[in-house]
């Protein structure tokens, strides 16, 4: 099987597995210090992504390296030449060439764009060279053919960005790909699920007990979606509760609150919501409800467990649950020693999973 796709892949077929739009799919780009993920953009550069796609199945990036970086700049990588690692460092970076024309566009060289090497000076010599921005590089928009965007690991990318080189950039020792593969894009849980079928539990495990959730998707259904797609992909495992006010709210959910790192696989679904604000769902002791910034549609991945009271959110902020087991936690928030509103020891939020039905 894995010949007939080899094949397959080289000469262009379809077969049903191999059958999907580029939108669709995402490249696995695993090396030897972890591995990062990038969705393509095939409607701003389609020959460069159909061109990438065809050799990274047919295995034509396995073995070569990263061999080009600019430390929390660019990542560069894709020359064939670096797979013998007897290539001398002279040879670096100019294999692979002159295979595609130029497919320059709008698309912007933000953190974890994903664009072609091209022959300095030259029209059309794109190849199968390819960087990674790890910062925003805007004086080359519309000078490079970028086609993609990293979706998952941009942690490794910096790590990458940061290995120790010599001259002209080049690494001291190049960072091997071990492998690039493409799969089926991951899809963001819970994005299309009927709002009928969002009415779920989640038992959220903390440092002082458990409580049950029942959430409520006929208040808002979308910080339901969110908080449950966040639930159930483990991004709040591990997270803490990092401000408590007594009689008034224990609240936690923040990604650089993480006892493991900041960055997690979910972080390319975190985004703000829209506020569901409703005047006749109270914020009283046990409701659960989404923080955020000063802009309404600001809320993203933390929120608040009531201890209290309080009227005055009532309207402004965006009730999506309510504990209906574990009350007496709540209890034992209360009894926490603060400093201000920081509790004086890591109350975590050890686990958190979705019900099942």
């Amino acid at each position: 099987m894995r010949t007939l796709q080899i094949f397959a892949a080289v000469a262009g077929l379809c077969l049903p597995a191999f059958c999907q739009s580029p939108a669709e799919l995402e490249a696995v780009v695993t090396t030897q210090l972890g591995t990062f993920r990038f969705e393509f953009a095939a409607d701003k550069a389609p020959k460069h992504v159909e061109e990438f796609i065809k050799r990274a199945r047919a295995g034509y990036y396995n073995d070569s390296a990263f061999h080009r970086v600019v430390a929390n700049g660019i990542i560069q990588g894709g020359d064939p030449l670096l797979k013998d690692p007897k290539t001398p460092k002279t040879l670096w970076g100019t294999g692979g060439m002159n295979l595609l024309k130029n497919e320059f566009s709008d698309y912007k060289h933000e953190r974890g764009t994903v664009s072609t090497v091209r022959i300095p000076g030259k029209d059309n010599s794109d190849g199968t060279q390819f960087f990674v921005c790890v910062f925003p590089q805007p004086p080359l928009d519309g000078q490079f053919s970028s086609f993609g965007k990293v979706t998952e690991g941009m942690e490794i990318v910096e790590q990458i960005s940061r290995v120790p080189v010599g001259e002209n950039g080049f690494t001291t020792q190049p960072v091997r790909i071990d492998k690039i593969t493409i799969e089926k894009k991951k899809v963001e849980p819970y994005l299309e699920t009927p709002v009928q079928e969002l009415h779920r539990t989640v038992t959220l495990k903390t440092t002082l007990g458990t409580v049950k959730i029942q959430l409520e998707p006929d208040w808002a259904p979308n910080h339901v979606r969110n908080f449950l797609k966040l639930t159930e992909t483990g991004w709040y495992n591990g997270t803490a509760f990092h401000r408590l006010v007594k009689g008034f709210v224990a609240q936690g959910g923040m990604g650089d609150q993480r006892g493991s790192g900041s960055t997690h696989p979910a972080d390319r679904w975190v985004h703000n919501v829209k506020g569901e604000f409703r005047n006749d769902i109270k914020h009283v002791r046990g409701m659960v409800s989404m923080a955020r910034a000063d802009d309404p549609d600001s809320a993203n991945t933390s929120f608040f467990l009531m201890l209290g009271d309080a009227p005055h959110l009532d309207g402004k902020y965006s009730a999506f649950g309510r504990i209906v087991e574990g009350l007496d936690v709540l209890e034992a928030f209360e009894k926490e020693d603060v400093d201000g509103e920081t509790p004086k020891r890591r109350l975590e939020v050890i686990q958190a999973v979705v019900d099942p039905l």
